[in-house]
Parts: C-alpha cells; structure tokens; sequence
C-alpha cells in the first residue's frame, strides 16, 4: 500500500489498519524465529553440540576445554617408563668389523682384540611369500594289493591356496586398519611382489565372520550380565541407503550390529537392552526410555548444550549449571577409591542447588521466549527453543543425570560407547558405504571382536588367526 492509501484507510476504514499491523507482527514474529533457528544452526559445532568435528569445515572453533586446568605439565609425568629403543642382548645376527691396520700404518693382524663397541640396527627382513608343498606318500599294500594315500593336514583342503597368515593380514588390513581392498592389493604387490586378488579377501572375511558366530553370542551373553554398559547409536550408508549402527560397550566387550531403524525395532534386534536388567548409559534419545532397566544420562552431551544455551543465548543458569555439573565431577573424583557414593549431605547439597538453578532456568527462558510467542505446529507438540528443551530433561530426568554421584560405578559421560563407535564412521569416511548387508554384518561382528580384543591389550593378529584356524578365544 502507498502512503496515500495507508492514510485514506486509516480515516475510511480503520479496523483494517489494525488487522494489517497484527498480520504483520505475526509475519514479524515468524521471521524472527526462522532466522534465530538458522543462526542457531549457523552456531553449532563440535564443542556445543553433538556434531562431528569433521562437520566443523574450515570454521573449526578455538579449542577450549570445559575442564579445569591442571597442575601437570603437558607430555609424559615422572616415572613414566617411556619407549626408547634400546639394546637386546640376543640380537638375530652379529656382524664383526675387523681392524687390520693402525693409524700409523703398523699391522694389527696377530694383536688381540682388548673390547668391543656394541651398536644395534633394528630393521625389518626382506619379506617374501613362502611356499610350502605338502607331498602325500601313495603306497600300494603287497599283502591285499590296496593303494593307500596319507592324509593331508586338515587345513590343507585345495591343490593351492592362502594360509591362515595371508589371510589373517588381509583382515586386519581390511577390518582394523581400514584398509579398501584395493589398496590391500597394492600393499601386498609393493611389499611381497604378489598379486592379490580382491576375492581373498572377501571370502577371508565371511569365512572369519562365521567363525566367530558363537564368539559373538558369548560376547553379547556377557554385555548383558555386567552392571553398567553403554548404548550408543549412529547412521551408517548401506547400497547408498541410510542405515544405523547400535552398539553395546563396556570396559572388556564391544558388540556392534546395523539395522535399517534407529528406534526400538533396531535396539530389539541387537538383542541386549529387551533382556538387560543393569544400568543403561545413553544420551537420553527417547526410544531408550521403553526399556525396564535403569537409566543414566551422558553429561557430555549436557555440558555441549549447556555451552551453546549460554554462548549463543546468553542464558547465566546455563554457566552455573556448568560450574555446578563440574564441581560435582571434581567431587567424585578425587573420592573415588575410598568410598562408592558420596556423603548423603553432600548430595542434599547439590541437588538443592541443582534444582535451584533449574527453577531460575525456566524463569530467564520463559522472560526470553515467552511461551504465547510461539506459534503451535498444527499437529504434535508445541514447539519449543532448544534450551526450554534441554531445561525439561534436566527437569524430568534429574536422577538419570546426577546418578554418577549417588554410585560410583555409574560413569560421567557416555564417551565409551562414542570411541568405539569413532572408528567405524572413520570406515565411512573412507570406503563411504557398504555394498550389502551381509558386508555391513561382516564388518560389525568382525569389528567387535576386534574390539574385545583391543580392550583386553591382547594382539589382534593372532586372534583373527586362531578364529581362521577355528580356535577362536574369548579374553576372560
């Protein structure tokens, strides 16, 4: 409307002018929560937020720390022994270098030898592929006339083929290392003069994979009998199709399965949280709330939303609620060992000023985003701002959350389960996604083996060969 129009309305028709500021504030309003939704995505990274720091591009934000500083210098502390190389005393081979002739020109031929200089040379043999020909004695019985043919040794099964050795290094190339299966064979052509073929390592892998079927049974049997285990869930691309890997960590197991569903149909198929009567640690996502165990929360994931609600919405409950979150850590930990909770007073203590400072949350956030300005979605929930959000689950869930405090056995965060889901998504990164199922299962039984293993300070060849030659073991 021109200017002349607005005014002649204004006299004319006035009700029209009121209805016309009203529609605007409303265009207003919702503008405003658009662009403070994108700002607020614009905002988010590593530090206070659940993304990735891969995400993070070349906006990558200052490293800071929400932990105290410490008294330590930084690099190894004093008594650390450290991993200098250092002499053997039955070095493989000993080369003498003899001294003929003096500096002067004297012979020294028939002079005895007064002491010698030790210097060592660690260095790997050239490597070469050995064959081994097994040859099967045929006889003919001179009593009945019978040929007769001695036995090869059991794993000796085609006129020609790999060993456990080959096979196993193919795995953990392929497995652990992360290795494509393209570079594999490249490796083995540079380092051995030999050409490997891709189906090696294919059938090396499913060949290990249903080795240890009952490996992972036993695993999974003994997630399911410890206290406290961690859940963790992230998306993994499956024939280009997006899919999610649930794993279930503890300090000795790790098990890993992949399903088309995040929720609860995926959770039932790992086959752990339906049976598990422990404490589940987890990141409050809302499908875990349906099982029967007991529940605690990662402050991890506290500590990044709480960083956002007060760098980016200036909100001081949500620094307080830091301080309080990690003096209650500090608490634990220097008590730790000496006791399994802490002192009934102490936690009164802090959950009065946890509460405290959740009352005065939801009075600044109602002050800043009060709730008549948000417009309702026409179905669901009413929408809210992330730190309304975050302050209902401090709310609701405020035993889950301070359950590290009241039993020591409960962990702080839920960073277990996050590090052995880390390198799977390396995996992605590199290969970017499985070409089957039955590839994404091989990899994830494989992997937590693996795991189970690393976990155990155990070595991870020689546990993938014993599984090939069907001795696979169990670290107890």
């Amino acid at each position: 409307m021109k200017r002349e129009q607005i005014l002649k309305a204004c006299q004319e028709d006035p009700e029209s002018i009121v209805a016309l500021i009203a529609h605007l504030e409303e265009n207003v309003q919702r503008l405003e929560a658009r662009v403070k939704t994108l700002e607020d995505q614009l905002n988010k990274n590593s530090r206070n937020s659940s993304k990735p720091p891969s995400s993070d591009g070349f906006k990558k934000p200052n490293p800071k720390s929400l932990r105290e500083k410490g008294k330590r210098s930084v690099g190894g502390q004093k008594g650390h022994p450290g991993h200098t190389l250092s002499m053997t005393d039955k070095p493989d081979h000993v080369v003498v270098h003899q001294l003929n002739t003096c500096t002067c020109g004297q012979g020294l031929m028939d002079s005895p030898v007064i002491r010698s200089e030790r210097r060592q040379v660690w260095d790997i043999p050239p490597l070469k592929m050995e064959v081994t020909e097994h040859q099967a004695e045929i006889k003919c019985c001179s009593a009945c006339g019978s040929v007769n043919k001695a036995s090869f040794p059991e794993e000796v099964t085609a006129p020609v083929q790999y060993g456990a050795r080959v096979k196993s290094m193919t795995i953990y190339l392929n497995q652990y290392q992360l290795l494509p299966y393209d570079r594999i064979q490249e490796l083995f052509h540079d380092m051995f003069g030999h050409g490997l073929g891709q189906a090696t390592c294919v059938s090396a892998n499913h060949h290990l994979y249903n080795q240890l079927e009952t490996i992972e049974a036993d695993i999974i049997e003994r997630i399911e009998e410890n206290d406290v285990v961690h859940f963790d869930e992230t998306s993994m691309r499956v024939k280009g199709k997006n899919h999610w890997l649930h794993v279930a960590s503890t300090d000795q197991y790790t098990h890993y399965t992949v399903h088309e569903k995040r929720g609860r149909i995926g959770m039932d198929e790992a086959s752990i949280l339906p049976t598990f009567s422990g404490t589940a640690v987890h990141d409050a996502w809302k499908p875990y709330w349906g099982y029967s165990c007991h529940h605690a929360l990662c402050n991890a994931h506290h500590l990044r939303e709480l960083t956002f609600v007060y760098e980016q919405g200036n909100q001081k409950w949500a620094k307080e609620m830091i301080d309080l979150i990690l003096e209650i850590k500090q608490s634990v930990d220097n008590k730790r060992g000496t006791t399994e909770t802490l002192d009934a007073d102490e936690i009164a203590v802090f959950s009065r000023r946890y509460d405290q400072i959740i009352k005065v949350g939801l009075v600044e956030e109602a002050g800043l985003n009060p709730p008549e300005q948000v417009t309702p979605k026409k179905r669901g929930r009413v929408k809210q701002s992330k730190a309304k959000n975050l302050l209902d689950r401090l709310q609701t869930h405020r035993l889950e959350v301070l359950s590290f405090m009241c039993d020591f056995r409960i962990p702080f965060d839920n960073n277990k389960a996050e590090r052995d889901v880390r390198m799977t998504k390396v995996q992605q990164k590199i290969s970017g996604t499985f070409r089957s199922e039955q590839g994404a299962k091989t990899f994830c039984r494989i992997r937590g083996f693996i795991s189970t293993i690393k976990k155990h300070s155990l070595s991870v060849m020689k546990g993938i060969e014993a599984a090939l030659e069907g001795k696979p073991f169990l670290p107890l």
